[in-house]
């Protein structure tokens, strides 16, 4: 084994030259889906959150397990989840080998398997002062929907998609293999994560507010409330967070633009061995498991 628990998926050496990369990801109603949630979003998410984190290390999905727990045998439910999941899997190129049933309440549990050129997976680990810090895409919307429902407020529609129906950054996370120095999925809020990152690295960060790639009902948001939590602190973007250094500003210009996708350029890496926010003072409360 060449990685294994404390990243964002373990890594076996292969013969051929290349890395087995895996990861497991759970989702249980009530925590990661509500009661009511579709079918079809939750196979989706299921599959998807699990796609996030074999992006993160610049790896290449290939294969998944299910291990579903059902209160009950609804093989209407059951019909739409399978299709959707079948759906997806065709979508981004995956293939279901194995899994597992069983009784109790709701949970998912998807393993995902992918491969890499050997020692050419992007760690947490590579961080290193100086280089550039970077956020794909636009956080803070999957947070917002959220907490509007939690308020019983009505989400706009992209802000249900971005909640529902976030995208991998499989492209993304493929291109900046040798350019990225480190990267993490922001599944738990941009906070947590690139603390992750810093901790890994042995390393320190600063981020300004201002530069957040933020969409346009979340700056209204911030406007509104002066709240600086939702984007910072906020889950289920799956958007990447890398480190990059200075010199490779250009080539990842390009990739932004061939992968089409928005890449900011957020703070930069030191040596504090802190992350220092500038422009927010209050204490963020990012997702934990426990």
């Amino acid at each position: 084994m060449e990685l294994g628990v404390g990243d964002d998926a373990a890594i076996f050496n292969l013969d051929s030259g290349y890395q087995l990369v895996t990861t497991t990801d759970t989702l249980s109603e009530g925590v990661h889906f509500f009661k009511d949630d579709s079918p079809e979003n939750i196979a989706y998410k299921s599959l998807v959150v699990n796609l996030s984190d074999i992006a993160a290390m610049g790896s290449i999905a290939k294969f998944f397990t299910l291990a579903i727990t059902l209160p009950k045998l609804d093989e209407i439910w059951l019909k739409k989840f399978s299709e959707s999941l079948k759906e997806t899997s065709k979508k981004y190129n995956v293939s279901l080998i194995g899994g597992d049933t069983t009784r109790g309440p709701l949970n998912i549990t998807i393993t995902m398997m992918g491969i890499v050129e050997k020692s050419k997976a992007i760690k947490r680990s590579g961080a290193k002062k100086g280089d550039n810090i970077y956020v794909s895409g636009e956080i803070g919307d999957a947070a917002l929907c959220l907490k509007k429902i939690n308020k019983g407020e009505k989400p706009l529609k992209a802000e249900i998609i971005k909640l529902n129906r976030p995208l991998p950054r499989l492209e993304l996370g493929s291109a900046l293999k040798g350019l990225a120095s480190s990267c993490i999925d922001i599944s738990d809020g941009l906070e947590q994560d690139l603390s992750h990152i810093i901790k890994a690295s042995k390393v320190g960060a600063v981020i300004d507010i201002q530069k957040l790639p933020l969409s346009q009902s979340m700056i209204k948001y911030i406007k509104d409330n002066d709240d600086w939590s939702i984007p910072l602190c906020g889950g289920d973007d799956y958007e990447l967070c890398f480190t990059a250094s200075e010199n490779y500003d250009s080539e990842i210009t390009n990739i932004a633009k061939f992968c089409k996708i928005r890449i900011t350029k957020i703070g930069v890496i030191n040596d504090s061995k802190n992350l220092k926010i500038n422009g927010y003072d209050s204490q963020g409360e990012s997702y934990r498991h426990f």
